[in-house]
């Protein structure tokens, strides 16, 4: 069996086995936090595992012309993803305070564009053990990944992530300079937009001042 398929089965046994079963108990045990009583208005939480197809395409990623991964099953961080929305950028950094007083934080990154001059990604992304408490008896212990990665978006970011994900993060032909400056100007749209809501719903008395 050559390296790719014997990766393949190895994955796709931890997905059918424990990654399914995971997103279900995370997602659970997300929802039992009840975000939305406590901060102002959250949008849609999602958990989901890596597909297969995504998963090997990650593991093949190279840098320098060398395999990025010697131990994908071990390396890859988001075999297990979840994301939470907020309405109001307000609320970013609360609830991103309160995932890590629940779940064991082994790595956090706030991204954001590499000077103020410039729009594009912004997000917060953390990685955090899975804990014993979403374990449930089904699922082999021996498959479960050490980990799961965390987003924490508002609505505008998120939106605009997955768009530019296809149409610029991984566009089916390299964009031109024209094109390359539509995504910048709707990256500042949604900053723009993100910064007005939070200001109206301050001024308006929705969220604290």
């Amino acid at each position: 069996m050559s390296v790719t398929k014997n990766l393949e089965a190895q994955y796709h046994q931890r997905y059918e086995g424990a990654l399914v079963p995971l997103a279900r108990s995370l997602y659970e045990f997300i929802a039992r936090l009840d975000l939305p009583s406590k901060y102002h208005r959250i949008g849609p939480v999602t958990v989901r595992p890596k597909s297969i197809e995504k998963f090997l395409t990650k593991a093949q990623t190279t840098e320098n012309e060398k395999p990025k991964y010697s131990d994908p099953l071990h390396q890859i961080q988001d075999q297990l993803g979840a994301r939470i929305i907020t309405f109001y950028l307000c609320d970013v950094d609360p609830v991103t305070k309160i995932m890590k007083d629940y779940f064991n934080p082994i790595e956090e990154i706030k991204i954001v564009p590499d000077s103020a001059s410039k729009f594009g990604y912004e997000g917060r992304h953390l990685v955090l053990f899975i804990p014993d408490d979403i374990l449930t008896p089904e699922i082999p212990r021996e498959l479960c990944p050490t980990f799961f990665e965390l987003q924490v978006k508002t609505l505008f970011q998120y939106a605009w992530s997955e768009a530019d994900h296809d149409l610029a993060y991984k566009p089916p032909v390299k964009l031109a300079p024209e094109q390359e400056k539509m995504v910048a100007f709707t990256a500042a749209q949604a900053w723009g937009a993100d910064q007005i809501f939070n200001r109206l719903a301050s001024e308006l008395g929705i969220i604290g001042k």
